[in-house]
């Protein structure tokens, strides 16, 4: 892997885990959470909930045995080869279409200053440019997406944190109350919904877990880093969401593709305005360097193990692999033109409801993992106790935002789970070879972690 020098400080690391949160949901997330109404207040609250259950798992699993490819390594060293194979395909595919997503939000702000982005073709054209700026700022290695991360993150907190603690001073209970739940079924009904779009906003719990492979001392900073990272953003998302419904009409935020500017509009004028979409578009930007960034990392993790296609674990000299984020970006921008809509906010819409149940698979794979690993490591009766059921806590949160989701977005992603099984023979011979290389002392493709058989062994506890 790339040498010390070139790894992410803890800094970095937490602003990696809340920069990858707060960008993915908090800008386009109330136009979509506003079709269920201002009960998604209680969505947020078992959101919040099932992610600090997700990122305990992902700590004990960093501190115990950090891996590289966070999900699928875990995946695949505690419920077999066939698990990890499954895992790192739906992890993949639906982290590189939530991307699309946060190029959209960015080009949802950019609309404020030029109206023709508004609507396709031009929006789609501008997202596009996005999605290859960064795949180019990713070849360049770790340390600029960190650089980037974390100087993207402290500007957008500026505003973000303004109008979540200000805000209130333009926050109106009759707009709150008004839109209690618009969704058209019960209470329930619209807590569930929120609580699936909520999941959005959490995806990137385990951005630390997944980057082990650059992050500085692993055992110790990756646990911290999505620990410190979720406290931020869930305080962030909450607060923001809720006074943003009391300041703009139901009716309005429908229709909106910038909330948060068009609040600060509504509350400081066109200044206001101007300031919270320029730290938007920022934020988005960095959000999704740090995305790409995870998704090289998972891939290449799993080309090493010859679960992928080899091409994705050949490093540049960054030490990053070039020729897979290219790909990716081929991928994107493909997806990006099919699923074009009408408006920006129906494009997201639609994006995120499918990357939420891709990446609840690992999710739930992971925490049956972080129970197998405390028991491995023969830790007290009591820890294997309390992570038992802040598993349980966390499969439950993420059956429920399956139950959740939209019906017609819900099968596509089954089948797209249930294609993985005709592709699995095909990777089972490279699997064996990767798997006789570590076994031999070999380094696949000479950039392969030297742990002779990963595949096999009992988990250890990993020296770095």
């Amino acid at each position: 892997m790339s040498h010390s020098g070139r790894k992410m400080s803890l800094l970095q690391a937490t602003m990696l885990v809340a920069g990858n949160m707060i960008g993915t949901g908090v800008f386009l997330l109330p136009v979509t959470l506003a079709s269920v109404g201002s009960i998604a207040i209680f969505g947020w609250l078992v959101a919040t909930a099932g992610a600090a259950a997700l990122g305990l798992v992902f700590a004990k699993l960093g501190e115990l045995d950090p891996q590289e490819g966070g999900p699928y390594a875990y995946a695949r060293d505690f419920l077999g080869p066939y698990v990890g194979f499954q895992t790192n395909y739906v992890y993949w595919f639906g982290n590189w279409i939530g991307n699309i997503a946060i190029a959209i939000a960015a080009v949802g702000y950019l609309a404020e200053f030029f109206p023709a982005m508004q609507k396709p073709p031009e929006s789609v054209f501008v997202t596009a440019a996005v999605i290859w700026i960064l795949t180019f700022a990713n070849i360049l290695g770790p340390r600029v997406v960190g650089a980037l991360e974390t100087w993207t993150m402290s500007l957008a907190l500026i505003p973000i944190l303004g109008i979540a603690l200000l805000g209130w001073f333009w926050f109106n209970p009759q707009i709150f109350h008004s839109a209690w739940n618009v969704s058209g079924g019960s209470n329930a009904h619209g807590i569930s919904r929120a609580a699936s779009m909520a999941l959005w906003a959490y995806m990137g719990i385990e951005s630390a877990a997944v980057s082990a492979g650059v992050i500085e001392n692993p055992k110790r900073n990756i646990p911290r880093a999505t620990l410190m990272g979720l406290g931020l953003a869930a305080v962030v998302y909450i607060l923001s969401s809720t006074v943003i419904m009391g300041i703009i009409p139901n009716a309005e935020l429908q229709r909106s593709h910038a909330p948060f500017a068009e609040a600060a509009r509504l509350a400081l004028g066109t200044t206001g305005m101007v300031i919270v979409a320029v730290c938007a578009i920022l934020k988005s930007v960095g959000s999704l360097g740090g995305w790409m960034l995870l998704v090289g990392q998972s891939a290449k993790a799993a080309a090493d193990d010859g679960m992928f296609p080899r091409v994705f674990a050949r490093l540049n000299r960054n030490g990053v692999p070039g020729m897979g984020l290219i790909i990716v970006g081929v991928l994107m921008t493909i997806v990006l033109f099919a699923t074009m809509s009408p408006t920006i906010a129906g494009q997201f819409s639609r994006i995120i409801d499918l990357a939420v149940i891709l990446a609840v698979i690992p999710y739930i794979y992971a925490s049956v993992a972080v129970v197998k690993v405390v028991f491995d490591h023969r830790l007290p009766s009591r820890t294997f106790q309390t992570y038992k059921w802040i598993a349980i806590v966390a499969v439950v949160y993420c059956l429920w935002t399956v139950v959740g989701g939209d019906p017609p977005t819900v099968v596509n992603a089954m089948v797209a789970l249930l294609a993985s099984v005709p592709l699995y023979p095909f990777f089972l011979r490279s699997m064996a070879a990767a798997a006789e290389r570590k076994r031999t002392g070999g380094q696949a493709g000479g950039n392969t972690p030297a742990d002779p058989d990963r595949l096999t062994r009992s988990p250890q506890l990993v020296e770095t």
